[in-house]
């Protein structure tokens, strides 16, 4: 644990060293990552009651200096840290406006075909790229949900981007349940001390959600257990200046007799929690059709592009 935490814990009538140890196990690096804690999170990880972990948040947020009203301004100026990652495909970056922003969650939402994972697959190779190219100079993570995960086919979209040892700077992990899922966001905090981790891809987000949590009953459960791991990966944007790129499943409605049937999975949830929503839908032979459906800047617009074997082009 850095020291600056330290001294800051031994300020703390009651805080001693099997408490610093347990944060330290739980991935609680640096003073951003405990102040943005939730009270509950520390106490029950810490085994102490949540005045005491509210105390703890409360001091590292005073030292980080953060969680005060601050200026549009100030706001501005920060905002201006906040670099895009070009997509490698020119009509998506111009519907982003210049690409996906970091400290954003971009949800991909299409039925099965639609390109959800191959945008993933190119924006790991293009994360690695130089920034004058539209890259982060960083390495990428993949949560891999549904066994989709293919090597062979991001090495050829790294070829044709002129991306060398590619594999080697995406870091990628099977979860195998949605609990599994959740805490493989844990590990990414503990691996993004050690590296840059510039993006991070879950594909697919509700996959394992949808599986487990089967009917109106479990819907409940579902939609919390939903909302917490959006959040932590919130977070992870935020700490990290990191793209956040989430793959959705579609579903049919049943009700709707005009108009396209399918809608994300997820519900309210995902839906509030995602800075940005793309639909993805097939068109004529290898072309797909990206529409944006929710973003707090740009206006509602779509885009073509097509998939080939060189990966995602226009």
């Amino acid at each position: 644990m850095v020291e600056n935490i330290e001294k800051l814990l031994k300020e703390i009538p009651g805080v001693g060293p099997v408490t610093m140890e347990k944060l330290r196990e739980a991935g609680y690096e640096n003073l951003m990552s405990l102040a943005t804690a939730s009270p509950q999170e520390i106490a029950e990880l810490c085994d102490i009651p949540v005045a005491k972990a509210q105390t703890i948040i409360k001091a590292a947020r005073k030292s980080a200096d953060i969680g005060d009203f601050e200026s549009g301004a100030d706001i501005l100026e920060r905002r201006k840290k906040i670099a895009k990652l070009s997509l490698g495909c020119k009509s998506l970056d111009d519907l982003f406006g210049g690409g996906l922003e970091t400290q954003s969650i971009v949800e991909f939402y299409g039925e099965f075909g639609s390109g959800k994972t191959q945008i993933a697959f190119q924006c790991c190779v293009m994360v690695q790229m130089p920034k004058d190219k539209g890259g982060l100079e960083g390495h990428a993570l993949f949560i891999d949900t549904e066994n989709t995960f293919r090597p062979e086919r991001v090495q050829q979209i790294a070829e044709a981007k002129g991306v060398t040892d590619a594999l080697k700077k995406i870091h990628v992990a099977r979860a195998f349940n949605s609990s599994h899922q959740m805490l493989l966001v844990d590990r990414a905090m503990e691996i993004a001390q050690k590296k840059p981790i510039r993006l991070l891809v879950v594909d697919s987000l509700t996959a394992h959600f949808r599986a487990e949590y089967v009917g109106r009953g479990t819907l409940a459960e579902r939609q919390s257990l939903l909302n917490t791991h959006m959040h932590d990966l919130l977070r992870f944007a935020d700490q990290n200046n990191a793209v956040i790129l989430v793959t959705n499943q579609v579903a049919a409605r049943p009700d709707a007799f005009f108009g396209d049937p399918t809608r994300p999975v997820g519900g309210h949830i995902v839906a509030h929690t995602s800075t940005y929503r793309i639909y993805l839908r097939k068109s004529k032979g290898n072309k797909r059709v990206a529409r944006v459906i929710d973003s707090p800047n740009l206006p509602e617009s779509e885009a073509v592009f097509s998939l080939t074997a060189k990966g995602v082009e226009d």
